[in-house]
């Protein structure tokens, strides 16, 4: 590949890694998983990089790559992917910006979202990032109203995890 390209690569990886990060901490449950799934993803990226056309947004494609390389990986190896029990992860936040309650909640929340399949995780970390359904469903590769469908089957499936 030519250093132009090389160049581009890096520069967008280095603006968007956040959304490598974000797909990785809802699909893993330690930090040598995370950072095995973030250098797969990057990988999975450099690969695909030539390929990208810029029809859609670069972070659009990067979501798309990054959920699908995650999905993979993460049915090729259910049984070794590595998990620990929800209230062994470490949250940083800090005291003066929440309150014991809210850590509590976000506690529960990641705790119900770990119960999800994978494509539903897929959905609500993207409902989360704020993304209309259109971009959704451009970033899922399914319809709209699929898009819409799905998510409302997965707050009734949420609301039931959380409220039993």
């Amino acid at each position: 590949m030519n250093k132009e390209l090389e160049h581009s690569f890096v520069t967008n990886l280095e603006q968007n890694q956040n959304i490598v990060h974000k797909v990785c901490r809802i699909y893993t449950s330690d930090r040598d998983s995370h950072n095995d799934l973030f250098q797969e993803i990057t990988i999975q990226l450099w690969k695909a990089y030539p390929k990208f056309r810029g029809d859609a947004k670069f972070s659009t494609w990067m979501y798309r790559v990054a959920l699908n390389t995650a999905i993979t990986l993460y049915r090729k190896s259910k049984r070794s992917i590595k998990t620990s029990d929800i209230d062994t992860i470490d949250f940083k936040i800090k005291a003066d910006e929440y309150d014991d309650e809210v850590e509590q909640q976000l506690k529960l929340m990641y705790k119900a979202v770990k119960q999800l399949n994978d494509i539903e995780k897929a959905l609500v970390f993207l409902y989360l990032e704020d993304k209309s359904y259109k971009e959704i469903a451009d970033t899922m590769g399914i319809t709209e109203v699929n898009a819409r469908v799905k998510m409302n089957r997965v707050k009734t499936k949420l609301k039931k995890i959380l409220n039993p």
